[in-house]
């Protein structure tokens, strides 16, 4: 699926967040990276936005995106060469759930709006932290379920099962991929089970950020050092 919509993804992802989703980006990398250095990861990179936002820092020495779709991956290695980035930028291939990288190899690790694809959230979690090196970050960036009872929780999956299927069709000439999308933020969790989960993994939580009336988290946590 991700491999069918790789070329108009970019533009789907500005329409659909009316161009916010690199400032959300931007906020997360400056939460994650701190006053860290050394090498980050991006997991589920996708077209590689979160790689170019995280070597703005700076900090990081290198920068890897891994994704299991070759062709967005693809598209990421263009816009990384296009962008002229001074760290060194590696684009794998692979399964969040069995990240090829040996244990604390990272000072930073992110994810954005790609965890709740995961088959097994906990299981690519714990993976995350393991290849975070002591005192390192994890940043999460994800859409998530509103709770409260509130008109926003129930006019937002209305409008987000109603019209982004519309955008897939006409944008990028497929309906059922962002049919999909609804569908998965639909059965996905609230910020604040995430953030649980992050702490089930063995992190503690040193930031939390809301956007677009709560319906976008930025959640970091830390892992403990020795």
């Amino acid at each position: 699926m991700f491999a069918r919509i790789s070329g108009r993804y970019d533009l789907l992802n500005t329409v659909m967040s009316g161009g916010r989703h690199h400032a959300w980006r931007t906020t997360a990398s400056r939460l994650v990276s701190g006053d860290l250095e050394g090498p980050a990861l991006d997991v589920a990179a996708g077209t590689g936005d979160f790689v170019i936002s995280l070597a703005r820092q700076l900090k990081f020495s290198h920068l890897v995106g891994l994704d299991s779709t070759p062709a967005m991956l693809a598209r990421a290695r263009l816009k990384t060469q296009r962008s002229h980035l001074s760290q060194p930028v590696s684009l794998v291939v692979g399964d969040a759930h069995e990240l090829p990288f040996p244990d604390g190899h990272f000072v930073a690790t992110t994810v954005g709006f790609g965890i709740r694809n995961f088959a097994d959230v906990e299981g690519a979690m714990r993976e995350m932290v393991r290849v975070l090196r002591p005192g390192g970050r994890l940043a999460v960036l994800e859409i998530v379920r509103l709770t409260g009872r509130t008109p926003l929780k129930t006019l937002f999956p209305l409008y987000f099962r109603r019209v982004t299927p519309w955008l897939g069709a006409a944008l990028a000439g497929d309906r059922e991929a962002y049919t999909y999308l609804p569908q998965s933020v639909d059965e996905f969790r609230s910020a604040e089970e995430v953030a649980e989960m992050m702490e089930d993994a063995g992190l503690r939580m040193v930031a939390r950020r809301s956007r677009a009336l709560g319906s976008v988290a930025i959640l970091v946590g830390e892992k403990p050092g020795p």
